[in-house]
């Protein structure tokens, strides 16, 4: 008895050796993340430095996410090819060279070539960080550890801001130039690094590698009794789903099981995945990431400096709740932070919205402490419910989306299953990214957020009603119970479907 609690007790302390590669793999999302915030700040000194317009502009902040869009697709079956490990390296190659390019950007049509190679990274970076990471976590820490990629990526955007602010002091042909490339530097540490990391024990078992996936399960776990379990559970999910039959695992055969011939379980899980990453960008957050100092102008700020020292401050806020998700999810849980979360951004984009429409009204106006000027309580509202916003999206839908997808996938459709939720993820961004400029001329830039704010509100009614806990449970157990509850609305009865395996 005293030796199955002194079990229990070390199971609960975090594999260092697990927590060590899962921070290895989320390099890749620091990366990703600068990438997207450096470009914020950024657009500032390249739409002046080489003369191109808005419409421009949006087309190099939006629509090479359709070139993520491919990477993600072909991501899927690459890992399962090749590898998470080396696909983790494909990734960082390909941040490499677009950064070199970015950086060397002569002309509109050599940054624009740097960043598509970047942004077909992103597709890989994106799908296969959360895989890896939760493919190596236990149950008990695999919402901590899978939620790591999504601090990286908030990390790195902090990081881009304060790059920007930090190079816009040189001159402008240089200042931007420098901002881009030097992402070049951790892209290339990062493909040496991964040769340190062990390959994802249940990408070896599918091989038919049960002795090398054995030997990384000892180092991933707190003990060989963990180890043991874990494997165990995973040939059983490997075998029951045929996984080790070859002539079920052509790419058509797989592609046609998922998206046309799915089970009930299979079609649930792709359903769910899909829309959270729908919602994830329909709330708005690219408008805000990219385009924050175009909010930040219009409430009256119009210095640069002080444009990006606003840009940093979103950067803190995003990345400290982010963290503090990472300690939550899994002690609160996934749906109590997810729907708090939400709940939040709601009103903060329907206070924005509030606040933007006033200021639309007097846009000379200074923001100044002790102004008597009816309209101030507008401006400090349209500050803080962008930074409020922001704190919300961070602490539940930012990091959960990832999280839920990398955890729901039976795990013969992880990796398709799981890059096909990235290419929406990736569609919606590059939506919001085109679209947010010439949206905010057509209805206001108040418009656009009580539009993003009526989306928020369906968001919540979908995760209150269609999204079931997973806290708590392995990989294998998710699946099961998908697999013997098809419409999940009753999480009652999934709790107890589970509690009886």
């Amino acid at each position: 008895m005293e030796e199955a609690i002194a079990e229990g007790e070390q199971h609960k302390h975090l594999n260092k050796f697990a927590c060590a590669a899962a921070i290895i793999a989320s390099i890749i999302s620091v990366i990703f993340g600068y990438d997207t915030g450096v470009m914020s700040g950024a657009m500032i000194f390249i739409k002046e430095d080489l003369k191109i317009n808005d419409t421009q502009i949006e087309v190099l902040a939006g629509i090479l996410n359709l070139c993520a869009l491919v990477g993600s697709l072909i991501a899927g079956r690459t890992s399962d090819y090749i590898g998470r490990r080396y696909t983790i390296v494909v990734a960082s190659t390909l941040f490499l060279l677009g950064s070199i390019l970015m950086g060397y950007g002569t002309n509109y049509a050599v940054l624009m070539t740097g960043r598509c190679i970047a942004r077909f990274g992103v597709g890989f970076a994106l799908m296969i960080a959360p895989i890896y990471t939760a493919e190596i976590s236990s149950a008990t820490h695999r919402g901590k550890l899978s939620s790591l990629p999504e601090f990286c990526i908030s990390l790195g955007i902090l990081l881009g801001y304060v790059s920007n602010y930090l190079f816009g002091k040189l001159t402008l042909k240089l200042g931007w130039r420098l901002m881009l490339g030097v992402a070049a530097i951790p892209s290339l540490g990062l493909i040496f690094g991964v040769l340190k990391m062990p390959e994802s024990p249940r990408w070896l078992v599918v091989k038919g590698r049960i002795e090398d996936a054995k030997r990384v399960l000892m180092l991933v776990s707190n003990s060989k009794y963990e180890a043991e379990i874990r494997l165990e559970d995973i040939i059983t999910t490997v075998e029951s789903t045929k996984l080790l039959d070859k002539k079920s695992q052509t790419e058509f055969s797989l592609w046609k099981e998922l998206l046309f011939k799915p089970t009930l379980a299979v079609r649930w899980t792709l359903f769910a995945a899909i829309c959270i990453h729908f919602f994830e960008h329909a709330t708005g957050v690219e408008a805000v990431i990219l385009y924050s100092p175009r909010i930040f102008k219009a409430v009256g700020i119009t210095s640069k400096n002080k444009l990006l020292l606003a840009n940093v401050g979103l950067g803190v806020v995003k990345t400290l709740f982010i963290l503090v998700a990472t300690f939550l999810l899994d002690k609160v849980g996934r749906r109590p932070l997810l729907l708090t979360s939400t709940a939040g951004v709601i009103a903060a984009l329907i206070a924005l919205g509030v606040g933007l429409t006033f200021t639309s009204c007097y846009p000379q106006l200074p923001i100044v402490a002790n102004s008597k000027n009816h309209a101030s309580w507008a401006l400090a509202l349209s500050i803080c419910a962008t930074y409020i916003y922001m704190a919300f999206f961070s602490i539940g839908i930012s990091p959960i989306t990832w999280v839920y997808t990398s955890e729901i996938f039976p795990l013969k459709f992880r990796a398709v299953g799981a890059g096909l939720a990235v290419a929406v993820n990736r569609s919606m961004n590059a939506a919001v990214s085109m679209s947010f400029i010439s949206m905010y001329k057509a209805i206001t830039i108040g418009g656009t957020f009580f539009l993003f704010g009526g989306l928020a509100i369906m968001a919540w009614l979908f995760f209150y009603f269609f999204l079931p806990e997973t806290k708590g449970k392995s990989l294998e157990e998710i699946e099961m119970m998908f697999s013997k509850k098809t419409q999940p609305i009753n999480e009652d009865h999934f709790v107890e479907l589970t509690n009886k395996k």
